[in-house]
């Protein structure tokens, strides 16, 4: 029940790029008890586990921020211009209802709205849709009224308004910012089932801020943890319900996904290698990936100094990057096992070798 509370928690936590602070403070409640924990300006959050002195660092990373949105500009009749914080489709977010986070962090509601079909002139209708085209509307009637009564302004972030469910019996969530919540929650209980194993290696994990909009996070602290290798959490787009069945290489609840190729990295073969053995070793359900689009933190470590061996942990999340994802109990559970073998198998002399 601990874990699931966690995950559902996570979701629901306000948090798109830049503005990570809830999900940040929800994090420290659940390994406070395990790890020491400091920040850095840019919200992002390590967690170290204690440890004797160690030859080698691993780095846990999950990026903490969600897709989400920001207020652009506030229109004479109190509605509100925005644009997006990472990647989104305009036309799958109107008519969904939006939480905006105001000058007292009070969340407002809204919803996104276009001109409605009545009003449209024949050559606006069946156009595509873009942001220009889009407004927020939280019921105000003039720009004074939403800055002074609704306390909203220019800079004001959004989220989809959406309360995670989970399905017991068919052991799925239901929720907004499993991209990358589901890879927070793993993490965060990695570092908990970790705590007093003897190790070979120093286990330090980060949640970074700013990844859907550069992986801006990661560029900082990758500087300041300076590990030996990395392994990434995402919260990575299911592929199964569009994809022929021979292209299916993140399906929900057929494993964890290995990513050899993306457009940001090409996987350290040596170090993907090792971790399909420890997968094998134990039992572990995965699946591995080429993709042709899409980025990570890796793409940040892998280049770092001489080349930091990095691989990513992706949990099947279905239409990631819309305001309702599904995610898998059983794979956030096959994602914490393989990243707790690899580091409890791995050595200073394994490393080496990637």
């Amino acid at each position: 029940m601990r874990e699931k509370e966690c995950i559902i928690k996570l979701s629901n936590a306000f948090g798109p790029s830049g503005f990570e602070d809830d999900v940040i403070e929800y994090a420290k409640t659940q390994v406070r008890d395990v790890c020491t924990l400091k920040e850095d300006h840019m919200r992002n959050l390590y967690m170290e586990l204690p440890a004797e002195e160690k030859e080698t660092t691993v780095l846990l990373d999950a990026h903490s921020d969600e897709v989400g949105f920001i207020v652009q500009a506030v229109k004479p009749n109190g509605t509100l211009r925005f644009l997006p914080l990472g990647g989104w489709d305009p036309k799958n977010i109107i008519g969904n209802k939006v939480w905006i986070k105001n000058k007292d962090n009070e969340l407002i509601s809204g919803v996104v709205c276009s001109k409605p079909p009545h009003f449209m002139k024949d050559g606006e209708k069946g156009k595509s849709i873009d942001f220009d085209d889009l407004l927020i509307d939280v019921g105000a009637t003039s720009a004074q009224e939403l800055m002074e009564v609704y306390r909203i302004g220019i800079g004001s972030p959004v989220v989809p308004a959406v309360e995670c469910e989970y399905n017991e019996k068919q052991k799925t969530f239901m929720g907004k910012g499993f991209d990358c919540r589901i890879g927070c929650a793993a993490l965060l209980e990695t570092m908990q089932e970790l705590d007093s194993k003897k190790l070979h290696t120093k286990v330090v994990a980060t949640l970074t801020s700013q990844e859907e909009v550069g992986e801006r996070g990661m560029a900082c602290a990758i500087h300041n943890v300076k590990p030996d290798i990395v392994i990434c959490f995402e919260g990575c787009p299911a592929d199964d319900t569009f994809e022929e069945p021979y292209m299916i290489q993140s399906g929900m609840k057929k494993g964890v996904m290995l990513r050899h190729f993306d457009c940001s990295m090409i996987t350290n073969p040596r170090f993907q290698r090792f971790a399909l053995e420890i997968a094998e070793k134990y039992g572990i359900h995965v699946q591995e990936s080429v993709r042709k689009g899409g980025g990570t933190n890796g793409g940040i470590t892998h280049t770092a100094y001489e080349g930091i061996p990095t691989i990513v942990i992706g949990i099947p999340v279905r239409y990631a990057h819309s305001c309702y994802g599904i995610c898998a109990y059983d794979d956030y559970r096959e994602a914490v096992e393989l990243a707790k073998h690899i580091i409890e198998d791995i050595s200073s002399q394994d490393i080496l070798s990637f």
